[in-house]
């Protein structure tokens, strides 16, 4: 059980730091201008990695399909990335 003064250490610790929604204080905010919205092309590298290693298995070479993979899903993120300047 926990006994009278540490309880409240641990609750005094929520005071210490109270919410306020109108100055939120998050990371995101302070690197954004919000001018644009950028594409995210990194996921066809993460596809493309998950949908080789599976074809290059069912080939018998799933080192073989894991770089095809990145290097397929690579050129599809260079072609959103070059859409998006």
């Amino acid at each position: 059980m926990l006994d009278g003064n540490l309880w409240s250490c641990v609750t005094s610790s929520f005071k210490a730091f109270p919410m306020n929604p109108e100055t939120p204080k998050h990371a995101s905010n302070s690197s954004s201008d919000g001018t644009e919205n950028r594409l995210g092309g990194g996921v066809f590298i993460a596809i493309g990695a998950i949908v080789g290693v599976f074809a290059g298995g069912f080939l018998g070479q799933p080192s073989a399909g894991l770089l095809a993979g990145l290097a397929l899903g690579a050129a599809a993120a260079l072609i959103v990335w070059l859409k998006g300047r």
